[in-house]
């Protein structure tokens, strides 16, 4: 692994990620690791001293003087917002001096490559990101993997750090396979000592890649989606030069044909045949074995570690939703929504939420037609273009071959896929889309909703996300079924916890914006329909717009109840919801008040809800505090009425 070898670096911020790329650094041969944190006594500074000696810690506000003559790259950590003022100037300082500035994902990116190209290592990657249920998704994913036989990492956002996670894996490849490179130190051998870093070719690519996002940016993504079924991924650029230039091999001294023989294409064509005849096709390579590094890594990435990423691809990746969130980092929705339209590179199949309109637009659409200068089209010089392989999935019927989702027959749902090449195949597609009526789409029925032991509507959305992707990187369903029964959820999202007096109590305490909420509601209320929600609403809002809280609380609550600091917001906000359904809505102190309160509005079969929309730090130390402060005062409850059992 040549990408920081020799270099002297900049790693901004020292908390996990920060660290994680500190070590990788070490591990790979940087000449010199200079590590800034904004605080002045980071508390991984010991890590730091111990995990990676020499490296040169600065402490204090982040100033454009970090940029030593002498760098060559900075490291950024993902929780530093490019639009702080202090970290502006510096990446702006670090543009000017022509540094590029990376993260965590690019590094581990750099290395997969790396190790593909030096030992054979080409694990299936599947990504996941979006503003909720990433989580939950990708957890149940590597579940489904993992059944599926394979050898399975999980890293990321949900943690641990992905450097840190490869590293592991490297130390612990090395004993069985000497050969892979588990990392030099600085001390490397003279040979290595002289390699060159790809540094410089990075630099071209990503000029090369911002000219085409640009180029591919979004339109109608109605007009780009294409079936998931199998067919070529197109490589735009044609072969590597190694493959193109190199004389053709497929005949030795011991074969049966003369030295001079044509290549393989022009031998197929005299036979008329799909090939050459197998005794002048060479064996492939057998593909190297690993016993300790993932055969499939499931990766957790938010928007701060997708964001300016350009050398990312993965197998799969999907966004399964995109509402208010991260605003103070990102600026605005589009720039949030661009970040976490990087997550599927150029060439990963896509698994899209059809269910969220943003969420679609990230489908890349045809280049506008070239034109005359009469204004008519002319045939393009330029590689055709080709449209993205995508699935969809969502809460209602499939509408494409072989997308995924959701059908109520005779009162029970059922997961569903739609039959990959029915009613149309790849051949005929074009000449029968006039005719193509979706209502005849042959649906294969996967598992009745209520089989999952996980709760609500969107959490059956989130579990067809993680069949789409898993899917979509070549692995059998039957197996994945079954790991799909057994996935008991993550603590702290839509997570039962008992009833008590015939109510259930859920705690989704890690909702923590609008965007968790409503999927909470929107996805529980069904399930316990006709029954009712009395929901827990508030704490600190940072500044969100609480209003597509209504429709939700109209269609699902049975009683409100208000905490925290922007309990008042709330309730201005739900006011005229609230009275033209009657419901009861009340402000409380404490969370333990508000718990009681909704247990005595409500009727057997009814659910309690802690789903505030908010996060925790106005009352509590963070959302697991409060969840655990919901949890007791059930388990109070259940006490006091006598019911000991959970």
């Amino acid at each position: 692994m040549n990408f920081l070898r020799n270099l002297p670096i900049l790693v901004l911020g020292l908390g996990d990620s920060g660290l994680a790329m500190a070590r990788w650094a070490r591990r790979c041969g940087a000449a010199r690791i200079v590590v800034a944190d904004s605080r002045e006594a980071p508390p991984q500074a010991q890590r730091l001293a111990e995990d990676v000696p020499g490296a040169e810690l600065r402490c204090g506000p982040f100033t454009p003087a970090l940029i030593e003559d002498g760098l060559k790259l900075v490291l950024k950590s993902p929780g530093l917002s490019p639009l702080d003022p202090a970290m502006a100037a510096l990446i702006e300082a670090a543009e000017q001096r022509g540094l590029l500035v990376l993260g965590e994902l690019s590094l581990f990116a750099h290395a997969l490559a790396d190790l593909k190209a030096e030992c054979g290592y080409a694990p299936k990657v599947i990504a996941i990101t979006g503003t909720n249920g990433k989580t939950t998704t990708t957890s149940l994913t590597a579940l489904l993997v993992e059944r599926a036989g394979l050898r399975v990492a999980v890293a990321g956002n949900i943690g641990p750090t992905l450097l840190d996670t490869l590293g592991a894996a490297l130390d612990a490849e090395a004993a069985a396979l000497p050969d892979v490179d588990a990392g030099a130190d600085a001390d490397a051998d003279a040979e290595a000592e002289a390699t060159p870093s790809p540094l410089d070719a990075q630099v071209d690519v990503q000029a090369e890649d911002q000219a085409d996002d640009q180029a591919n940016a979004p339109a109608d993504p109605a007009d780009a989606i294409q079936t998931s079924d199998p067919v070529e991924d197109v490589d735009d650029e044609g072969p590597e030069p190694d493959e193109a230039d190199a004389p053709d091999a497929s005949v030795d001294a011991e074969s049966d044909g003369p030295a001079d023989a044509p290549p393989a294409e022009d031998l197929a064509a005299e036979i008329g045949g799909g090939g050459p005849p197998p005794h002048l096709v060479p064996p492939p390579p057998p593909a190297p074995e690993f016993a300790h590094l993932p055969q499939a890594w499931v990766l957790e990435l938010s928007s701060f570690q997708l964001d300016g990423v350009t050398n990312f691809e993965p197998t799969s990746a999907a966004v399964l939703n995109v509402t208010q969130d991260h605003l103070d980092w990102h600026g605005d929705m589009a720039a949030y929504a661009a970040a976490k339209a990087r997550i599927f590179g150029k060439q990963a199949v896509m698994v899209l939420n059809r269910d969220d309109a943003a969420v679609l637009a990230m489908v890349p659409q045809p280049p506008p037609p070239e034109l005359n200068k009469a204004g008519k089209p002319v045939k393009s010089k330029g590689p055709k273009w080709q449209p993205r392989r995508t699935v969809l999935f969502g809460l209602d019927r499939p509408r494409r071959p072989g997308d995924w989702g959701l059908v109520v027959e005779h009162g029970m749902a059922w997961l569903v896929r739609a039959h990959p090449g029915d009613p149309l195949d790849e051949a005929t597609a074009k000449r029968a889309a006039a005719a193509f009526d979706p209502d005849e789409l042959s649906l294969q029925r996967l598992m009745p909703a209520d089989a999952l032991r996980i709760r609500g509507r969107h959490n059956a959305a989130n579990a067809l996300a993680a069949l789409a992707l898993a899917r979509a990187a070549g692995l059998p369903l039957a197996p994945m079924l079954h790991g799909l029964r057994e996935y008991r959820g993550e603590p702290h999202r839509v997570e039962f916890l008992r009833s008590v007096d015939g109510i259930e109590a859920y705690d989704d305490s890690k909702g923590t914006n609008v965007g968790a909420t409503v999927a909470a509601l929107n996805g529980l209320g069904p399930d316990k329909s006709p029954a009712k929600l009395a929901v827990i609403l508030g704490g600190d809002g940072k500044g969100q717009d609480f209003s597509p809280l209504a429709p939700a609380v109209a269609a699902h609550a049975r009683a409100v109840a208000l905490i925290g600091r922007d309990a008042a917001a709330i309730e201005a906000m739900l006011a005229d919801t609230v009275a033209a359904s009657s419901l009861p809505m009340a402000r409380f102190d404490t969370l333990e008040a508000a718990t009681r309160w909704c247990f005595a509005q409500c009727r057997a079969g009814d659910a309690v809800l802690l789903s505030p929309a908010c996060a925790s730090l106005d009352m509590f130390r963070n959302y697991a505090h409060r969840a655990q402060v919901f949890a007791d005062t059930v388990a109070a409850l259940a006490e006091e009425r006598g019911e000991y059992g959970a």
